[in-house]
């Protein structure tokens, strides 16, 4: 019998997304009885820095389709600039900690997620190394474990975070944009972390432009869905899990009264190592996304 399967990826950015939009999530989640997976910005939230952004061609068109202000408010986009950055992880290990013990699936989004977005392509192999690593130790002093997956912030990789990664002996990691799971090349190196892509369009890729109404986005995605195949979608505490919770609320209703499966990315990655043979070598390559910004890590 031919399935439909969704894995709910949440990327949790700031530290009003943890404290507003992820509690907003997990009582939305636990009513639906829907799995998810959770991944954590750890360290200072220096939101405020993306402010160099502006001279990014297609940035302030996004910024103002999307609205920003309303979505993150003035507070976070104050932090890091004319705030000091509060630690999300010091401030929020409790919240954390409740996605862990409803069952979710947690792992690392980055420790300081504007350092990672916008200056990973210009870190050394020891400062990613070191960025990575502070990551690596605040999510084990939270949660008293080893984090066992990643998904980069800004979907930024290269060859540097992918060989902390392996180092890690991480299970899979989430940081690409594609098609289908695959081990990722770059150069002759091929890495040892299998990559499960997001391939579904982003919410905020799509808010604001004429061809997409917000009131048709819930079937725009149910339609997208692949049968027998992985459907990943990315969501962000500060959006889905505040200013849009009630329309995530309308797509994961309607997707269960279409009997869509709800997995977590993890189960993705252990229907795929099952079967170890089978998973593709594809190329990690810089390239753009519809609707967004800048470069990140596409599936070639």
């Amino acid at each position: 019998m031919l399935e439909k399967k969704i894995a709910i990826k949440i990327d949790v950015d700031t530290d009003r997304g943890t404290r507003i939009g992820v509690p907003h999530l997990l009582e939305l989640f636990s009513d639906l009885a829907i799995p998810a997976t959770f991944l954590f910005s750890l360290g200072p939230d220096n939101t405020g820095r993306a402010i160099k952004r502006l001279f990014r061609p297609g940035f302030l068109k996004k910024v103002s389709r999307s609205g920003v202000v309303r979505i993150y408010g003035i507070r976070t986009l104050l932090n890091g600039l004319l705030l000091p950055g509060p630690h999300i992880g010091k401030r929020n290990q409790n919240i954390m900690l409740e996605a862990y013990k409803a069952g979710h699936e947690v792992g690392i989004h980055c420790y300081d997620h504007i350092r990672w977005q916008d200056g990973l392509m210009k870190m050394k192999k020891n400062e990613v190394e070191a960025e990575f690593e502070k990551a690596f130790k605040e999510f084990k002093r939270i949660f008293g474990f080893s984090a066992k997956t990643a998904g980069a912030a800004g979907w930024q990789a290269n060859a540097f975070s992918l060989a902390a990664y392996d180092e890690a002996k991480l299970f899979y990691a989430s940081d690409a944009r594609g098609s289908h799971p695959f081990y990722p090349r770059i150069g002759e190196t091929i890495f040892k972390t299998l990559q499960i892509p997001t391939n579904l369009p982003t919410l905020d890729e799509l808010l604001g432009r004429p061809d997409y109404p917000l009131a048709t986005l819930a079937d725009f995605y149910l339609n997208r869905l692949v049968e027998n195949t992985v459907n990943t979608f990315t969501a962000h505490a500060e959006i889905e899990g505040m200013r849009h919770l009630s329309w995530f609320k309308d797509f994961l209703l309607k997707a269960k009264e279409q009997h869509i499966k709800f997995i977590k990315v993890e189960d993705i990655a252990r229907q795929c190592l099952d079967h170890p043979a089978d998973i593709p070598i594809c190329d990690l390559v810089q390239g753009e996304v519809d609707g967004r910004s800048g470069t990140m890590a596409v599936q070639a």
